[in-house]
C-alpha cells in the first residue's frame, strides 16, 4: 500500500477495532457491556417485531423475539419471554431492543449489484443535462482520471452509505480489486469483489490477472470473483478461459446483459445470436451466473436462464435514468424464474441514493399496471434470495446457523407507524413504500458497525469532506 493510501486510510480511521469495545458506546444505553473487550456472545434481547424469510423462504414477522449470537453467526432465535434459557452470565453483550417503543429487527440488506468506486462520480449527470449521451461520455472521461487514492476513497464513501441504508453484503462489480478490498476492510463491509477481465476503464485486465487474485482468495478480505463488462467487449478465447476458471474456483461470475438495444445488437453482431445463448454456448450460463439488468430478452432466453439457474439483478431505478427499457417482470412471472431476481443499487450515476429499500418500490410502482409484486416477495430479493444468487446460503435470513448481519430499524419512525397491529406485515409494506431511511444499529458478521446511527470504525464528518475535495481535483484533470 503506498504511503498516501496509508495516510489516507489513517485519517478515516475513527475508532480502531482493537480499542476496548466499551469506549465506542458510552452512552448509548440500548448496550450493556458485561465483559471488556470486544464481545464475542452477543445478546439481542426484546425486539417487538423480527422480520426474516423462514426456512421454507416464506416471509414471517415474528413478535417479542431475542437473537443469540456468538463469533458471527446466530445461534438461537427465540420468544423474549425464554430469556432464562439463556446463561447470562455467559454473555459479553446485551442489546436492548425492547424500550423506548422498541426496534424491528432485519436481516441486513444484500445489495446483488454495484460499482462501489464511482461514488465519487456523484454529480457527473450533470454534464450536459439535456443530452443523455454527453452525460454519460463525461463520466466516463472523467472515471478515466481517477487514481488508485480516488477508487479507494469512492469505495469507502460507497460502501459506508450503503451500511446507513441496512445493508451489509454487496456484490462490487469493477476494473481494479485491491483499492475495494482495502475499502471494505476498513468499513467492516461483506464484499464480493468481482473484478473484470475484459474492462471499459482498464483495459489491460486479463482472465490471467482474475485467476491470480481467485487463485489468492484467502489473502483478501472479500471474496474475489470474475467479471466482465460486456459480452461484445470479449472474445471466444477469453469467455473460453473464464468458463475454465469459473469451473476451476467455483467462482461467481457477472456481466451487464442486454443493458440496452445497443449492446444487444452489438452482441448479436459478434456471435450471431443473443447474449444469454453466447453464455450458455460457452458454458458460462449456470448458478454461479449472475447477469445484471437483463432488459432485453424474450421467452427463450427466460425459458433458458430459469433450466440453468442463473441468477438476475434487477435495477428498476438505473434503467430509467438511462433509458434503457423497461425489465420484462410478467415475463418472468408467467415463465415462474423471478426466483432468480434479486435487486441491485448500480452506482450514484445510476441512482438517487445507495438504499435498496427504494429500489423495492421503483420495482413495485414499475410493474404494477401489468403484475402486482408483493411486498413479501420484494422483502426476499433485497434479502435471502439476494444472497442465495451470490451463492451465499447461510446469509440473509435471521435463523439459527447464518452469519449475524443485522439491521436495527426504530418503530417508532413515521416509515412504519401507523400499521395494522392485528397484521404486523404491514410493517413491510409500510417500510418499502415510505421508501429510503437510515438503520439505527447495524451489525456485520457479529460486529457493530453502526451504533446509534454513527458509524464505529469511520469518520463521516471527515470522509464527506475528503470526498469533495477529491471530486473537485478529479474534475480539474479533465
Amino acid at each position: 500500500m503506498n504511503s498516501k493510501l496509508s495516510e489516507l486510510k489513517s485519517e478515516l480511521e475513527y475508532r480502531q477495532k482493537d480499542v476496548a469495545f466499551a469506549s465506542r458506546r458510552k452512552g448509548r444505553s440500548r448496550y450493556t457491556l458485561l465483559r471488556e473487550g470486544n464481545p464475542r456472545k452477543i445478546l439481542i434481547h426484546g425486539s417487538p417485531f423480527l422480520v426474516t424469510m423462514n426456512k421454507d423462504d416464506k416471509m414471517e414477522v415474528l413478535t417479542g423475539r431475542s437473537i443469540l449470537i456468538e463469533d458471527g453467526i446466530i445461534i438461537k432465535v427465540m420468544k423474549s419471554s425464554e430469556l432464562s434459557q439463556i446463561d447470562l452470565t455467559e454473555v459479553d453483550l446485551i442489546y436492548d431492543a425492547e424500550q423506548r417503543g422498541g426496534i424491528v429487527v432485519t436481516p441486513g440488506f444484500v445489495n446483488a449489484h454495484a460499482h462501489p468506486p464511482m461514488y465519487l462520480l456523484r454529480s457527473t449527470l450533470t454534464f450536459s443535462e439535456d443530452n443523455l449521451e454527453a452525460t454519460l461520455k463525461g463520466m466516463a472521461e472523467l472515471e478515466g482520471k481517477m487514481t488508485e487514492d480516488d477508487f479507494f476513497l469512492g469505495a469507502v464513501g460507497d460502501f459506508t452509505e450503503q451500511q446507513k441504508s441496512g445493508i451489509t453484503t454487496t456484490l462490487s462489480h469493477y476494473g481494479i480489486f485491491d483499492p475495494i478490498d482495502n475499502a471494505a476492510k476498513l468499513t467492516g463491509h461483506e464484499v464480493i469483489n468481482a473484478i473484470s477481465a475484459v474492462s471499459n476503464s482498464h483495459p489491460k485486465n486479463t482472465p490471467a490477472l482474475v485467476e491470480r487474485y481467485l487463485k489468492n482468495a484467502s489473502k483478501y478480505y472479500t471474496q474475489p470473483a470474475m467479471a466482465i463488462h460486456y459480452l461484445a467487449k470479449a472474445s471466444p478465447a477469453v469467455l473460453k478461459r473464464l468458463a475454465i476458471i469459473q469451473k476451476k474456483y467455483k467462482a461467481l461470475f457477472t456481466l451487464h446483459v442486454a443493458e440496452t438495444k445497443q449492446s444487444l445488437e452489438k452482441s448479436i453482431k459478434k456471435f450471431g445470436e443473443h447474449p444469454v445463448k453466447v453464455l450458455d454456448r460457452f458454458g458460462l450460463l449456470n448458478s454461479r451466473t449472475l447477469m445484471s439488468h437483463v432488459v432485453h430478452v424474450g421467452r427463450e432466453e427466460v425459458e433458458l436462464i430459469l433450466k440453468r439457474k442463473a441468477g438476475i439483478v434487477h435495477l428498476p431505478t438505473s434503467n430509467l435514468l438511462h433509458r434503457s427499457g423497461n425489465f420484462d417482470y410478467p415475463l418472468f412471472h408467467r415463465q415462474k424464474a423471478t426466483k432468480q431476481i434479486a435487486l441491485g443499487t448500480d452506482s450514484v450515476v445510476s441512482k438517487n441514493r445507495l438504499d435498496l429499500l427504494t429500489e423495492a418500490l421503483q420495482t413495485k410502482t414499475m410493474h404494477q399496471h401489468k403484475k402486482i409484486v408483493p411486498y413479501s416477495d420484494l422483502f426476499n430479493m433485497i434479502t435471502a434470495q439476494g444472497a442465495r444468487l451470490l451463492g451465499l446460503p447461510k446469509v440473509g435470513k435471521l435463523l439459527p446457523g447464518y452469519r449475524a448481519d443485522v439491521a436495527f430499524w426504530k418503530l417508532k419512525d413515521r416509515g412504519f407507524l401507523p400499521y395494522n397491529s392485528n397484521d404486523p406485515k404491514t410493517l413491510v409494506s409500510n417500510m418499502i413504500t415510505y421508501g429510503g431511511r437510515s438503520v439505527r444499529d447495524l451489525m456485520v458478521n457479529g460486529s457493530f458497525v453502526i451504533s446509534n446511527r454513527t458509524h464505529n470504525y469511520i469518520n463521516e464528518s471527515k470522509l464527506l469532506l475528503q470526498l469533495q475535495q477529491a471530486h473537485m481535483e478529479l474534475r480539474k484533470r479533465l
